[in-house]
């Protein structure tokens, strides 16, 4: 089953980040995505533009409201995804808690179904 890992960044934490910690957390970022395609379970990653960046659009009677920014007001923000093929949860989980993104912010784990 392919599972995706939405991969969230907490800007109080990046923030104190020296570049020798950058260049560890992205080395350790390719050592993951590495595991997972030597593994046969990766199937497709990337990183999302800054949340400043993004739109978001609501369709209302009055028509399409467009606004700056994430949908949600929140500390931490989307930093990318990630999609992988596990078993079941419980090995998405354990795979996904590997992430060195568990350590500036958040991996939440979903099983991808059919549509």
């Amino acid at each position: 089953m392919r599972y995706m890992c939405l991969v969230t960044m907490d800007p109080s934490i990046t923030s104190k980040l020296t570049e020798a910690d950058w260049k560890e957390f992205q080395a350790g970022t390719r050592a993951f995505d590495d595991e997972l395609m030597a593994a046969g379970r990766f199937v497709t990653a990337s990183p999302l533009d800054q949340p400043e960046t993004a739109r978001t659009i609501r369709l209302r009677k009055a028509g399409a409201l467009v606004t700056d920014g994430p949908f949600a007001e929140t500390k931490e923000y989307i930093a990318g995804f990630i999609v992988f093929e596990a078993a079941d949860m419980a090995e998405a989980v354990s795979i996904a808690g590997r992430s060195p993104f568990t350590r500036v912010g958040s991996i939440e784990v979903r099983a991808l179904r059919e549509y």
